[in-house]
Order: C-alpha cells, then sequence, then structure tokens
C-alpha cells in the first residue's frame, strides 16, 4: 500500500493555492487530527514555527482559530496544548457522535453513488492493510478518510462540520488507543455499514455507524480508565 501524503504547501483549491494563513491552519489541524500532538503534551508557539515552516504571525491565527475549535487550549502565554479528555468529555462525545454522525450516514445512503461505494470499499481495503503492518498513521489517515467520504455525500453541511470538528476532539485520543491496543485490535464496523451501503439500507448503515462509534469510544474510555 502506499499512501500519498500532501503537505500544506502543495494543497490547492478550485481557486488556486490556498493563502499562507489558510495552509498553516489546514497543516495544525491535520497533526492534531492524526494524533502527531499528543493529549496534554505542551508546545510552545516557537516550536511550531519551526515544524510548520511558516511565520508566527500565521501560526497565531491558526492556533486562535484552533482554540475555537475546541482542538488546541492555552497553557500559557507561549504553550499550547491538545485537551486531555475525561471520561464525562467521552460519555458527551458518544452522544453527540452518535446523535450527528448516524444521521449523515442515513443522509449519504440516499445519495451515494455506485462510485462512491468502490472508493470507500478501497479505502476500507487499505485499511485493513494498515491494519495488519500495524502502521498507525495510515490506519488513522484512512478512517478519518472513509468517514469524511462518507460524509460528505449526505448534503448535509451543517452536520458535516459538526462532524468535522468533533474528530478534532477525540482524534488525539485516537492514537494513544492505537499505541495501547495496537492497530490489529481496533474492530469497526465498516464491512457492516458497506453492505447496508449496497442494500440502500438508511437504517442498517445508521446502525453499523453507531456500533462503529460505541466500539471505537468504548476502547478510548478503556485507556482513560488505566490512565486514571
Amino acid at each position: 500500500m502506499s499512501l500519498v501524503k500532501i503537505s500544506a504547501s502543495s494543497r490547492v483549491s478550485s481557486a488556486g493555492p490556498l493563502p499562507v494563513h489558510e495552509q498553516v491552519y489546514q497543516d495544525l489541524r491535520a497533526r492534531i487530527l492524526h494524533g502527531e500532538m499528543a493529549p496534554g503534551q505542551a508546545v510552545t508557539i516557537k516550536g511550531l514555527t519551526e515544524a510548520l515552516g511558516a511565520g508566527i504571525t500565521p501560526v497565531r491565527e491558526a492556533i486562535r482559530r484552533l482554540i475555537s475549535d475546541g482542538a488546541l487550549v492555552f497553557q500559557d502565554n507561549r504553550r499550547v496544548s491538545v485537551p486531555t479528555l475525561t471520561q464525562d468529555d467521552l460519555d458527551q462525545l458518544v452522544f453527540v457522535r452518535k446523535s450527528v454522525e448516524c444521521e449523515l450516514a442515513r443522509r449519504a445512503t440516499a445519495r451515494v453513488t455506485p462510485g462512491i461505494v468502490e472508493a470507500l470499499e478501497a479505502i476500507d481495503a487499505a485499511l485493513d492493510e494498515a491494519i495488519t503492518l500495524g502502521d498507525v498513521t495510515a490506519y488513522l489517515t484512512l478512517n478519518h478518510q472513509f468517514h469524511e467520504t462518507l460524509y460528505a455525500q449526505a448534503g448535509a453541511p451543517i452536520l458535516a462540520e459538526l462532524a468535522s470538528r468533533l474528530w478534532l476532539r477525540f482524534g488525539p485520543s485516537l492514537r494513544v488507543v492505537c499505541g495501547r491496543f495496537g492497530t490489529e485490535n481496533l474492530p469497526d464496523r465498516h464491512k457492516d455499514l458497506l453492505a447496508a451501503l449496497q442494500r440502500r439500507d438508511a437504517a442498517g448503515v445508521a446502525l453499523a455507524m453507531a456500533q462503529d462509534i460505541e466500539q471505537g469510544m468504548e476502547q478510548m474510555a478503556a485507556v482513560l480508565e488505566r490512565s486514571g
């Protein structure tokens, strides 16, 4: 399996290259989402400017936006960190994720094309290979890509934006789960979901999504309990 890693500087929109401040935001956001910044790990703004290869102004703007997204918190004037989740946080995340993401999955069922289903199957096959290889970064990237691709078909931008913010909240902790359990012990319900998509069974798709969310968050809770 080969993954194409796209840096922030190479991202383009339909209107051309993204502005520098947006490139920096997207780069830092991806690092948080995929667990490159561990929960509770404080980093300096200077360190981020060096890691991102960017000026302090766009980095500060990216940090401001990510604090607004709930993905970062200020430790002091010069340091930020990814929030550490509590059990109460996880309970809330499960409730909101099931409300938002199951509805996105249900809405997507009637809108997905055979081509999108094939794309989801290809992502899931690559995800299985990442699990077999123990490739945590590929696993996290592909798992998010699977969900994001499905949600994009729902025609519900408000719900999709909510889901995007929710993933920023628990994404870093998912890498911790991978480190504790290993990729081979990370079950998902993608096969059940894909089978229900093939049948155009919206209720089945929503149920598979709910079970997928519950399994992942239960493992996160188990890690949190052992760390407590």
